[in-house]
């Protein structure tokens, strides 16, 4: 069973980057037809994806964050990151990372808050 677990700061600053990182257990990042995913959710608002990294390392972003997100990966730790940049107080959010392909497996989530 594919396990996901967020990990990163919980408070940044406005204008600052945001790096959370998803640590994979019971399964590798390089597993064939797997796609891993970055997720958030606002207060009182819907799921919103972010975008994604595949088994084998392509990369795709929701249009209306791309210019401010990166996905990458770390196959020797079997993690992938993800960064936002200039973040604003409407970032704040429930941030988690999932497996949207063979698993569908997904994090317990992280609260991030932007605030100085």
């Amino acid at each position: 069973q594919v396990q996901l677990q967020e990990s990163g700061p919980g408070l940044v600053k406005p204008s600052e980057t945001l790096s959370l990182v998803c640590t994979v257990s019971g399964g590798s990042i390089t597993t064939n037809w797997h796609y891993w995913s970055w997720i958030r959710q606002a207060p009182g608002k819907g799921l919103e994806w972010m975008g994604a990294i595949d088994y084998i390392g392509g990369t795709a972003y929701s249009p209306s964050l791309q210019s401010r997100t990166s996905i990458s990966r770390d196959t020797s730790k079997n993690q992938f990151t993800l960064q936002l940049t200039s973040v604003t107080p409407e970032d704040n959010a429930v941030y988690y990372c999932a497996e949207l392909g063979s698993s569908g497996s997904w994090g317990q989530g992280t609260q991030v808050t932007v605030s100085s």
